[in-house]
Parts: C-alpha cells; sequence; structure tokens
C-alpha cells in the first residue's frame, strides 16, 4: 500500500486523542507511515492509503467532528481503507458496549458510502472535574482497555497492509517443480 495512513479523531477533553496517539503508533510499529490530526484540521485525504476514524461517544452521539469528517471525506472515504473506533461506555461490560455500538453504528448509517473493513468500541474515561453539573457527580472512571487497543490497531495494520507491494520482485514460475513430459 503506498501512502501514509492517516489516524483522525474527535475528541472533547483528551482521552480520544490518547487513544489515537496509541493506535498510530502500533501502526507505525507494523511498519506504517502514520499521520495523527484532529478530525476537524483535517482537510484532504489524497495522500492517504488508509483511515482510522475514531472519536468519543457523547449523550448518545458520536463525536461532532468524527461525523463531520465522515460526511465531508464520504467520497474519498467510499474508496479508502476505513477502520472506525468509538469511546465512551463507561465500563466495558457488554450491555453498555452494545449500546455504545448501536449508537456508532447508528453514525455510520448516516454516510452509506462508507464501508469500515473494522469497527471497534472502547472503554472511555470520565473525569468528573471537566464535567458540569450533574455530571460531575458520577465517579471517576477509566475504562481503556490498552491491550485491547493494541490489539485492534494490529488488525487494522494487517487490513491495511494486505496487498502491499512485495520488497523484491520475483518470478515464482522458476521455483516451481519441473515435471518431465
Amino acid at each position: 500500500m503506498a501512502g501514509a495512513i492517516l489516524v483522525a479523531y474527535g475528541t472533547k477533553h483528551g482521552s480520544t486523542r490518547e487513544v489515537a496517539s496509541a493506535i498510530a503508533e502500533t501502526l507505525q510499529e507494523h511498519g506504517l507511515d502514520v499521520d495523527t490530526f484532529p478530525a476537524a484540521q483535517v482537510g484532504d485525504l489524497s495522500p492517504y492509503a488508509g483511515v482510522v476514524i475514531g472519536g468519543a461517544i457523547y449523550m448518545g452521539r458520536w463525536h461532532p467532528d468524527a461525523v463531520g469528517f465522515l460526511e465531508r471525506h464520504r467520497h474519498a472515504l467510499a474508496a479508502t481503507p476505513v477502520a472506525i473506533f468509538g469511546m465512551g461506555p463507561r465500563t466495558v461490560k457488554e450491555h453498555d458496549v452494545r449500546a455504545a455500538r448501536e449508537q456508532l453504528l447508528k453514525a455510520l448509517g448516516k454516510v452509506p458510502e462508507v464501508d469500515p473493513t473494522a469497527v471497534a468500541i472502547f472503554g472511555g474515561v470520565i473525569e468528573p472535574h471537566t464535567l458540569r453539573f450533574p455530571f460531575n457527580r458520577i465517579p471517576a472512571s477509566d475504562a481503556r482497555d490498552w491491550d485491547a487497543i493494541r490489539a485492534w490497531a494490529t488488525e487494522v495494520a494487517s487490513a491495511f497492509t494486505f496487498g502491499k507491494p512485495a520488497l523484491e520482485a520475483r518470478d515464482h514460475r522458476s521455483e516451481l517443480q519441473q515435471t518431465p513430459r
């Protein structure tokens, strides 16, 4: 795959940026060139061979910068490998993750041109001191599973490197066993 991978994100308090950075680091460890930017700052996708877009899920909605990114670039993303992640459940209990996934899929339904190769939900972070009443009464939590985040990024790297040109051109016909006639 020629070209870099873009990791774009929408964040309100910074935890999604931290996850985007961990994903970018993992992609780099797998030999990919990676650029990481806030989704609202990305204007041109032509330099990128693949895109990872992530955003926090607040009050049942995916971050507006992530949604806006998909809407602005829907036609380019239709022809580009895309992986998408959402963050937000306070716990990684099955019902919380399922609800967050439904909310993310609802946002993705608004851009049917985009067909992601991978979709993931990761636990979110609650820092009550950054929130307004009544949300500042919620107990602090950090449900991010860094091993799961890196494992997903490794899967994404495999999907993005599929079909990557060989380092050396070879003609395998010369290696086939020859059968006398």
